[in-house]
């Protein structure tokens, strides 16, 4: 697989992190709980970011091996939490993702962005 393709899941990660932080800045856990668009909007980014995590578990495994500071398999197991038990989402889950793992994430691959500079 190519490493543009690579790169694309990277950024998209990036740019789906960045707006579901942007999503929940200012707001509180009652009023994510009350607003199901906000639910669902979390919800399909997190799905969003697993999908791209799964493509690079998948086609770039020795990527994935090296920048284990990113949590590839949780965030695929995630998306997949989301994607087939759609009607039982612990919204308490997406909101402490969304408050907890997604600045954790947004740091990790922020450490991992220039690596193709590195490798070559």
């Amino acid at each position: 697989m190519s490493l543009d393709r690579l790169q694309t899941y990277i950024e998209e990660m990036q740019s789906v992190a960045r707006e579901t932080a942007d999503f929940v800045k200012g707001r509180t856990k009652e009023t994510f709980l009350s607003d199901l668009i906000l639910q669902r909007a979390l919800a399909m980014n997190l799905l969003i970011i697993g999908e791209a995590a799964a493509r690079v578990i998948e086609e770039h495994p020795e990527f994935a091996a090296e920048f284990s500071a990113v949590p590839w398999l949780k965030i695929r197991g995630m998306r997949n939490r989301i994607a087939h038990g759609y009607m039982n989402i612990n919204l308490d889950t997406v909101w402490d993702t969304a408050q907890t793992a997604i600045p954790d994430l947004l740091n990790a691959l922020h450490a991992i962005r220039h690596w193709r500079a590195q490798g070559e």
